[in-house]
């Protein structure tokens, strides 16, 4: 990338990586700057934590997944309608899970950009060890790098209808989020 943010449009961006990649950290930062309005994010942890609070056997079935899955579709659809932007804050990193947000965008004709959090697995397991979370263990972050290292290169999410395709670096590329936000600028409409 060159010294010029990079430009995202109004419509879908779908954040794309594991567990502990630094996707939260770089959308708290977005926020901060004012590049990013709050009510643009949707944040499936999010939406877990409003409908089910600290209910952790309720909150993990599969009753439970469809129900935060389609808020989730619904909050970003509303802002979709609108013309505005909405972030897709999961880890997003199955073909089937970002089918189902493109098929959103697409109601509204809106263009795709997928930001990847490529990371390698020895980062991913040592930022999930320093979040000190009991919800996502070591096996679960290195699934999750398997399944984006198989199933989320560049080309194959362009084939499923991305439009812009941007790396976020990270530690391991020596960038912080403040400093990877800084990279991308936000269209609000």
């Amino acid at each position: 990338m060159g010294s010029e943010p990079m430009a995202i449009p109004a419509g879908l961006v779908v954040l794309v990586g594991p567990p502990a990649a630094g996707k939260t950290a770089f959308v708290r930062e977005l926020i901060a700057r004012g590049s990013l309005d709050p009510e643009a994010v949707v944040s499936s942890d999010d939406i877990r934590a409003e409908l089910f609070g600290g209910e952790k056997a309720d909150a993990t079935s599969d009753a439970a997944d469809a129900r935060i899955f389609d808020e989730r579709d619904r909050r970003i659809a509303d802002r979709l309608a609108t013309g505005r932007i909405a972030v897709a804050e999961s880890t997003n990193v199955t073909p089937r899970a970002r089918a189902r947000l493109m098929a959103v965008a697409g109601r509204f004709g809106a263009p795709v950009t997928v930001l990847r959090f490529p990371r390698s697995e020895a980062d991913l397991l040592a930022q999930n060890e320093e979040r000190r979370r009991d919800d996502v263990s070591a096996a679960d972050v290195s699934t999750y790098a398997a399944l984006m290292a198989r199933e989320a290169d560049r080309a194959r999410l362009r084939a499923e209808g991305a439009v812009r395709v941007y790396d976020v670096p990270g530690r391991g590329q020596g960038v912080t989020p403040a400093e990877a936000a800084r990279r991308f600028t936000f269209c609000r409409r």
